[in-house]
């Protein structure tokens, strides 16, 4: 029965297999997970990871992406998804909530929440959505340090340190006269010195922006394909044939999910009925059959099978 009320695979484990991941000729897809339950249907789908969206989780609290959340929310909820799945985690941590020493400090609570990965960000507080207009970002030697102290306090050494730029979409130029991906390469130059093991740069275009920072950096690069934002939705296949090694779908769960439960409710609002919506529900068999119902009933069962002797 291992692996039927938590995951079989242990943290170590996942990280293990999220490094390998980052090195093979396949590309790694992360879509996000809102909840445990869509962790393991990502999962049973074939995924290859699960990713934790800073924005869409500060949606489900009913709060915009300006970086209210804490580390003790984010831990806990992030650690509540890598607890069902055998699938690495990698979680977005925003900018550290607060100092390196901050940086550092989430690092070590998400190891012990058995998540194999996250990225740091180098917008200043309070951050934004990366494919909103009005960012502002640290100068790079702060985001250094940030990732420095990330890199230092790291106990496993598969623990995956991703750093994420928003320079593409910031307009001032740097203190070598770059700006916009010029801007991004240099700092993900330094970044990559700094010991990050993986790049994300937020709010690329085109598919030949894409192509451009591939040339440019030679570590592991991740792509985020988020909805409604400035990049162009590039496919998986698109995205490994450049040579990108991971991408995330971070939002795309939330905004299904919410899409049709808006569309649920203003329609049972309107009809007082919910009848002409059951075909597009999940049943109440399919949903047993994700959540491993019967094994659980046999896990009972099969502790709960000792009797009583006459003596007793």
């Amino acid at each position: 029965m291992t692996g039927l009320i938590a995951a079989a695979t242990s943290g170590a484990e996942k990280r293990a297999a999220f490094r390998a991941s980052l090195t093979s000729e396949g590309i790694t897809r992360l879509p996000g997970a809102i909840n445990p339950l869509t962790a393991k249907l990502i999962q049973e789908i074939g995924f290859e990871g699960v990713y934790v969206s800073g924005g869409a989780f500060s949606a489900g609290l009913g709060l915009p992406d300006i970086g209210l959340t804490t580390l003790t929310e984010v831990t806990a909820h992030s650690a509540q998804i890598a607890g069902v799945t055998d699938l690495p985690v990698l979680v977005d941590a925003d900018t550290g909530f607060g100092e390196p020493m901050s940086a550092a400090r989430t690092v070590l609570a998400f190891e012990d929440a058995g998540i194999a990965g996250l990225h740091l960000e180098d917008q200043v507080n309070p951050k934004r959505c990366g494919h909103l207009d009005g960012k502002a970002i640290v100068p790079t030697d702060e985001m250094v340090r940030r990732l420095r102290a990330a890199v230092t306090a790291r106990r496993d050494p598969n623990f995956v340190i991703c750093a994420r730029t928003d320079a593409a979409g910031i307009s001032d130029t740097t203190a070598s006269g770059k700006r916009g991906i010029d801007a991004a390469i240099e700092r993900a130059k330094a970044y990559a010195d700094a010991g990050a093991d993986m790049i994300f740069t937020e709010a690329l275009h085109t598919e030949a922006d894409f192509e451009k920072f591939r040339a440019a950096v030679d570590i592991p690069l991740l792509a985020n394909m988020t909805e409604f934002g400035k990049s162009q939705l590039i496919p998986a296949q698109t995205l490994q044939n450049i040579g990108y090694n991971a991408v995330i779908y971070p939002v795309t769960t939330l905004r299904l999910a919410m899409g049709a439960i808006e569309a649920g409710l203003r329609e049972i609002h309107a009809k007082g009925t919910q009848e002409g919506l059951v075909d597009q529900m999940q049943t109440r068999s399919r949903l047993y059959e994700l959540l491993e119902y019967e094994r659980y009933n046999e896990f009972d069962s099969g502790v709960f099978n000792f009797t009583l002797s006459r003596s007793q």
